[in-house]
């Protein structure tokens, strides 16, 4: 499609004629100085327009945008056949809002992008807290690079990720969006997906970044969505703010999104100290912001620190609030009318309006602000790199928690061939998400807003009602012991439609495995307590060599799931059904194995004393039950490791490794027991857990100097051997804990960690590169203060398995500048040449 509206940058760029000259045209010049001269010459209509957001579809028919827009939210693109019909809403739309806006300004279009972006044909990749289980930062860059480009090439320029919040809270049903309960980590893969997305900072080519939710939204009490944020100034600071300051510091993201909950007595969307003095001010964040859905008009309607609609919008605006998402509500005409009076300062508005212009000449809108031509577009967003990217990313994601010998499988089958004479192994898959493709998907995912056209009332925060348009085919009765609506008939036949050729686990361990027997049972649901099915399921059990069993809840945008964004719970375990038919199936004695799709880590007593081995596999993807299998058989040996700690149930809930010295498992003798009178202090698994089919031997760790001033850095070399007889990958992980300190401190941090190939009986040496500042702390005064004295570093498989230990020291006290701090160590591998 061409686009025949007035293109702005035509003035600049086609003529020779001085007169005609307008500086914000000229390319040449910086954002700032195009966006100083621009704002200089825009009515108080059009600059107010700038502020504000609609909804695409809605302002296409309706057309009210007198004045141009400021931005546009193209969630309605999640909900199309095809990137056709998008491209025609996007292109048209953009252009009738620069016909409309007296010079020309183009809006920002802006969509989902955690999984890929939400449009359909678009690639998709597995949930953020699978990202992170890969612990592979350069994976992440590139995953985030392809979605940037397939992103820009519809016409959008925006993706609404990462989300850098922390979560160590596995009620919160928004948990699968994180990158886990770490601050190094979340760091690590957080910028790494920020320079992707916005290609290594020439937006141009590229889109911005977005990072949500600011700031400590999934502390909240009680693990419900948007509940006040449970934190203090330090802890806000120092963990929290973390990820952020990474973003803002190595990457340059472009923009940050606030969160629903409040903070220190004030909603984060009207609260200065939060979005201006901490951000802008500490932080040093120079883009813009832009409003979660809905949430400025919250400060009335929820929160009530504000009397009407435009005092909240007045409240946002003043406390650094720079464009109201999705649409008009609280940045309106009465608003307006307070800036043409002059009861609300015209600075404020300016201040935002120069924001949200800069924003908008780095990202070359006004040279270049429609979709690409349909043929060019269709190449990026069918390239067979991004697919292979999503491919690789589902694989590295998998986590093996268990293992007694049973996997991998094709060890099993030779075994059996050997024993039984060619007999046929017979294989049972059991379990809802065994049978469905719907399994491998999760929230933020397409396919998630697809699914809430078939039925049940959609979950997303800040969009009302329901996408339903099947009223009369929805099921309305819900799982035995739930309020979770049944399964629509027909969503699985939805997916088989939006990504071609994908499977079942059921489905690709019988196309992969042709010598072997594999039947499937439904057995149980993804919720509640039904054991109708438990016969059938038994039956087929007891008649097999091998029974595989899938696990966990469903992931999803509406009340037909177990969590996801408005889906909290109490219990995070998985569901009573699931529990209760492994209690039976063990009274059969079949070598069992587990495998758990959710946005949460599987919690269960029932899988971790009757299971053979289990696989967390999150929910992968498009290529979820290819890489599944791919552990399954040995063709991929698993190397994911656990971006969080596993609770026992909720009641430990928080549980996380980087707690403070004297807290949970690490309390000490202040206590009586050292546990829970009903139970462990500790995790059912811990932070950085992963099996694999090799074993690895840490086998040194050096250290070039010891002692160091507080600005030179630590260099550490982790040897590392695959002593057994199967290639592998090993994450080595590097921990550090002040030993005695002036604040109360962690009893110990993720500093660095390195995801390394090794081929069996091959040695490999990871050096490491720690800077003082990565330890840095706010004092009594709230400076950042990198403190003289010992420290202890560990190399570890995991936060609890410490392969080698030693002392460090830093020889004196500096303070630093907490923006310009390090945040994750430097990391490098190389193998020794005596070992190839």
């Amino acid at each position: 499609m061409r686009y025949d509206a007035f293109h702005p940058g035509q003035v600049w760029l086609d003529t020779e004629k001085t007169e005609m000259y307008e500086k914000y045209l000229d390319p040449t010049l910086s954002a700032e100085e195009r966006a100083d001269d621009l704002l200089a010459k825009m009515s108080l209509d059009e600059k107010f327009a700038q502020t504000q957001c609609g909804f695409a579809e809605r302002l296409l028919e309706n057309g009210a945008y007198p004045y141009g827009m400021g931005q546009v939210s193209c969630l309605f693109a999640s909900m199309l056949k095809t990137l056709d019909e998008g491209e025609t809403v996007i292109g048209e739309l953009q252009k009738r809002i620069m016909e409309a806006s007296p010079h020309h300004i183009p809006a920002i279009f802006h969509v989902e992008t955690a999984t890929g972006s939400l449009l359909p044909e678009a690639t998709n990749f597995p949930i953020e807290l699978a990202q992170a289980s890969t612990w592979d930062p350069e994976l992440e860059k590139r995953m985030g690079k392809a979605i940037g480009k397939q992103t820009r090439a519809a016409g959008i320029h925006q993706g609404l990720a990462p989300v850098l919040d922390l979560c160590r809270d596995s009620r919160f049903g928004r948990q699968g969006e994180t990158f886990g309960e770490d601050g190094t980590l979340a760091a690590a893969m957080g910028s790494a997906y920020v320079q992707g997305l916005q290609n290594d900072g020439n937006v141009k080519d590229g889109i911005f970044a977005c990072a949500k939710h600011f700031l400590g939204f999934m502390s909240g009490m009680g693990g419900i969505h948007a509940a006040k944020t449970t934190t203090n100034p330090r802890e806000i600071r120092e963990v929290y703010a973390k990820p952020f300051q990474a973003a803002v510091t190595e990457a340059k993201i472009g923009s940050v999104m606030n969160a629903y909950s409040s903070y220190d007595g004030m909603p984060a969307g009207g609260s200065r100290g939060l979005l201006t003095d901490l951000l802008r001010g500490e932080m040093k964040f120079d883009g813009t912001v832009i409003a979660d859905y809905s949430s400025i008009s919250q400060l009335h309607t929820n929160h009530r620190v504000a009397e009407s609609m435009e005092e909240a919008g007045e409240i946002a605006m003043r406390a650094g609030m720079d464009v109201e998402l999705p649409q008009v509500e609280s940045f309106n005409e009465d608003l307006k009318a307070r800036f043409a009076k002059g009861e609300a300062d015209m600075a404020i508005l300016d201040q935002a309006v120069r924001r949200i212009l800069i924003h908008k000449f780095r990202l070359g809108l006004f040279e270049n602000p429609f979709p690409m031509e349909k043929e060019e577009r269709d190449a990026v967003i069918q390239e067979k790199e991004a697919q292979a990217i999503s491919r690789n990313m589902a694989r590295e994601a998998m986590i093996l928690l268990k293992n007694d010998g049973v996997l991998p499988l094709k060890n099993a089958a030779e075994q059996d061939r050997k024993e039984n004479s060619g007999k046929k192994k017979k294989v049972a898959v059991i379990g809802w998400h065994g049978g469905t493709t719907r399994a491998v998907m999760g929230c933020y995912m397409y396919i998630a807003r697809i699914e809430n056209s078939l039925g049940g009332v959609n979950t997303m925060a800040g969009i009302e009602g329901s996408d339903n348009a099947m009223k009369e085919k929805v099921p309305t009765e819900t799982y035995p012991g739930s309020k979770i609506l049944m399964e629509h008939p027909q969503t699985d036949t939805l997916i088989r439609k939006c990504y071609p050729g994908i499977h079942s686990l059921y489905e690709e361990l019988k196309e992969r495995c042709p010598d072997w027997d594999v039947q499937y049972a439904y057995g149980y649901p993804q919720a509640g307590n039904d054991t109708l099915y438990f016969e059938e399921a038994l039956k087929l059990a007891a008649e097999s060599d091998l029974v595989i069993v899938t696990l966990g809840g469903k992931y999803g945008w509406n009340t037909g799931c177990t969590m996801g964004e408005g889906i909290d719970s109490m219990d995070i375990r998985i569901p009573e059904c699931q529990e209760l038919f492994l209690r039976e199936l063990a009274n059969l004695g079949k070598p069992t194995v587990g495998v758990h799709f959710d946005g949460r880590p599987v919690s269960s007593d029932a899988a971790d004393e009757t299971l053979n081995a289990l696989i967390e596999a999150w929910t992968p993807g498009r290529y979820g039950a290819e890489a599944v299998a791919d552990v399954l058989l040995g063709a991929y040996n698993p190397a994911g490791r656990l971006p969080v700690s596993i609770a026992l149930n909720a009641g430990q809930i928080p549980v996380y490794y980087s707690h403070e010295r004297g807290s949970s498992y690490h309390a000490g003798e202040s206590i009586g027991f050292q546990d829970y009178a009903d139970g462990s202090h500790k995790p059912r698994y811990c932070f950085g857990y992963g099996l694999s089919y090799t074993e690895f031997v840490y086998e040194s760790m050096e250290i070039v100097k010891k002692e160091i001033d507080p600005f030179e850095s630590w260099k550490i070399d982790v040897t590392v051997k695959n002593a057994g007889n199967v290639d592998g990958e090993e994450v080595v992980q590097l921990y550090m804990s002040d030993e005695y300190a002036s604040m109360t401190r962690p009893v110990k941090e993720l500093v660095g960690f390195k995801r390394v190939k090794i081929r069996a009986g091959e040695c490999a040496k990871v050096r490491f590169e720690v800077a003082p500042s990565q330890m840095a702390f706010l004092d009594e005064n709230m400076r950042w203060k990198i403190e003289r004295g010992s420290f202890i570093v560990q190399a570890a498989a995991s936060s609890e398995d410490v392969k080698i230990e030693d002392r460090l020291y830093v020889k004196e006290n500096a303070f630093v500048d907490g923006a310009q701090r390090s945040f994750y160590a430097k990391a490098e591998m190389e193998r020794n040449p005596s070992d190839l």
